[in-house]
């Protein structure tokens, strides 16, 4: 408060150097308290560019292929595959390289799909309240993106779906799809399975993997999230540095 009278009080002969001026008036709406709107505005923006950035890093090649945080495997059901791949069986029909081009293909589709979620992401911004800005900033360190899946997962789904379905039966490595990958490696494996007496596998992809490609989107928003608050570095914008930097969020 000091600061503020003090300004106030020597303002006139301080005006006559710009830059002094300029600097004084920062310093007075760095002091003032941030309002309603402008928590909103900010946290709307640390919603766009998580978003942005988390959209962007899962929907390049090897968005997902290459990060083993995220990276799509076998479905659960073929562990059976994984734990029998040294079988002189299986090694003479080529189960490594089967596997090995399912595996690309899932990702491959996840990759594709991401893109979608970009306009998703915006109209959950655009709809965002006062109520839902105060909420995420007296939250935990990832509220802004339990908010996105509140909001979006739904959406975000049944936009997935259809485009991991249709990537699934595009040639997306090769000349050979991941349907076809998948029903290569599983074809395989299941003839040996008829005389070595193990479970066959049959799995449908497109729901394993959407779900998949969701859990990775939303891990990176966490950690764009995470980045926002604790690092400002991350805070890109004006509003960003404004509003995370106080000790409100720390």
């Amino acid at each position: 408060m000091k600061k503020k009278i003090f300004v106030l009080l020597f303002l006139p002969w301080l005006m006559s150097s710009c830059d002094v001026a300029e600097s004084l008036i920062k310093v007075v709406e760095e002091e003032a308290p941030l309002t309603q709107q402008e928590v909103t505005r900010g946290l709307k923006e640390a919603l766009r560019v998580s978003a942005d950035t988390a959209v962007n890093i899962v929907s390049t090649v090897n968005g997902f292929y290459g990060d083993q945080l995220i990276k799509i495997y076998l479905p659960p059901e073929a562990k059976i595959i994984m734990d029998n791949k040294d079988n002189p069986l299986l090694k003479a029909v080529g189960i490594t390289k089967l596997v090995d081009d399912a595996i690309l293909g899932m990702n491959r589709a996840a990759e594709n799909a991401a893109k979608s979620a970009t306009p998703i992401f915006v109209n959950a911004i655009k709809s965002m309240t006062i109520n839902d800005a105060f909420a995420i900033l007296n939250g935990s360190d990832t509220a802004a993106t339990q908010y996105f899946r509140s909001k979006t997962y739904s959406q975000l789904k049944n936009s997935f779906k259809p485009k991991v379905k249709s990537s699934l039966g595009k040639p997306l490595v090769g000349n050979i799809s991941p349907n076809q990958a998948w029903t290569s490696l599983t074809s395989s494996y299941n003839d040996v399975a008829v005389f070595t007496g193990w479970n066959k596998v049959n799995t449908q992809l497109d729901e394993y993997v959407t779900n998949k490609a969701l859990s990775g989107l939303f891990l990176k928003l966490k950690e764009e999230e995470r980045q926002i608050r604790k690092d400002p570095k991350a805070r890109v914008t004006d509003i960003l540095e404004r509003v995370f930097g106080e000790n409100i969020f720390k």
